[in-house]
């Protein structure tokens, strides 16, 4: 099985909605056909309810039949050299079939474009890893090379659910021995990465009084309410653009981005409308935590509320949901970022500084951990939870080949 075949069959799983096993299941067969050894474990709800990504409430984390594998190969004298861990997420967002030209999860080529639910987000990046590694191994075999150490590729659950995976794997190390750096093969559009932001979920719920809607005026809509306190936190985050800096940061039109991604108010159209629950994602800079940005938009939520005497004796509630994301950053300077770069050059990448994300990524857990982990993959973000999405596949075929000489080189360095 090659590349391009291994990357097809892997994306007609369809691994939305806590249905990974299948896919996951076939992928340690094809790590154990390809010769690696491995190792395969399940998250402990109440490990990951401990843990500040996740609810407090264990039985809110679905991690029963969802195992992460991993394959890992040896080379030379594996406890004389490092440990590299090539990193991705099998599952997927869900797909809306009507707003797809073909079937998300039957691969369709355009040219040198692969198009698929999870083509850029993230499984051909994920096969990649697999594939580079055995570029290395082959090289290794054939006696070009002679190293020391150790190659994981590894498949994580949940990254869409907060990284299930890849949190159980930072809190409870499966396996015996040390992971010295990791390459997380996310969309980055055959850019380094080196920082992702973080994100904090809060669900707003107000109250009002309802009414007749030929007498509106004796009823208080929650609307007007709501709209004050949205245009206070776009307020506050255009303050924190300017206040919070990051020189990874100061491309972007709005670094750290609050966005009300869902509204639901009224129960009647004739009706004045009495409740109101917003749903809203709020960004955290690299060096903040969750916590001091979530304490600030509380802040700034209190001062609307004040400055309203119906708010002040109907305070609304602001609480987390969800899962949360701390920002994550790494060193420039680490040994895993010069050894991607140098590979980048090597293969004509033009582009080879390190830049920062505004999403969040399961490199948040291994640096957590102390690993050292940078961000590198095919396609773009603009692809990802997109209809119709696409990858070019010759960045595929760029990206195994700077993977493979990231981990040769980092294996002969380290």
């Amino acid at each position: 099985m090659n590349h391009r075949s291994f990357t097809e069959e892997f994306l007609r799983f369809d691994t939305t909605d806590c249905r990974e096993a299948a896919a996951q299941s076939w992928f340690r067969e094809r790590l154990d056909e390809f010769g690696f050894e491995t190792v395969e474990w399940t998250a402990d709800a109440d490990r990951l309810a401990g843990h500040p990504s996740f609810p407090d409430d264990p039985g809110e984390i679905a991690v029963a039949d969802r195992p992460s594998v991993a394959g890992i190969l040896e080379f030379g004298d594996p406890d004389a050299g490092p440990a590299l861990v090539l990193n991705g997420h099998i599952d997927v967002v869900p797909a809306d079939d009507e707003l797809w030209e073909s079937d998300p999860f039957e691969p369709t080529w355009n040219g040198d474009d692969l198009i698929a639910r999870g083509a850029a987000d993230m499984k051909s990046g994920l096969a990649t890893c697999v594939f580079a590694a055995l570029d290395v191994r082959d090289a290794v075999d054939a006696g070009e090379l002679d190293l020391d150490g150790r190659i994981v590729v590894e498949s994580v659950v949940g990254e869409e659910e907060g990284g299930i995976g890849a949190a159980a794997a930072a809190l409870d190390n499966p396996y015996p021995f040390e992971r010295d750096a990791a390459v997380v093969a996310e969309p980055t559009d055959l850019t380094v990465v080196t920082a992702t932001e973080g994100s904090v979920m809060k669900r707003l719920e107000l109250t009002g009084r309802s009414a007749h809607a030929a007498t509106r005026w004796v009823g208080e809509s929650v609307l007007p309410h709501f709209e004050r306190i949205r245009h206070a936190f776009e307020e506050l985050e255009a303050e924190r653009g300017e206040r919070v800096r990051h020189p990874l940061y100061e491309g972007f039109p709005v670094p750290w981005p609050v966005c009300v991604g869902r509204v639901e108010a009224g129960s009647w159209a004739s009706s004045v409308p009495a409740s109101l629950t917003a749903e809203i994602r709020i960004g955290v800079a690299p060096g903040e935590t969750v916590v001091e940005v979530e304490a600030e938009y509380g802040e700034r939520l209190a001062e609307v509320v004040a400055e309203s005497e119906w708010l002040s004796e109907h305070p609304p509630t602001f609480e987390r949901f969800s899962v949360q994301f701390e920002s994550a950053e790494t060193d420039a300077d680490e040994p895993v970022v010069a050894a991607l770069q140098a590979a980048m050059d090597g293969v004509g990448l033009a582009d080879t500084t390190a830049h920062g994300a505004t999403y969040g990524a399961d490199s948040r857990h291994f640096v957590g951990a102390g690993t050292p982990t940078v961000l590198f993959g095919p396609g773009t973000v603009e692809q990802a939870h997109f209809p119709n999405e696409t990858i070019r596949w010759r960045d595929v075929e760029t990206a195994r080949e700077t993977l493979a000489a990231t981990a040769r080189r980092y294996l002969a360095e380290n």
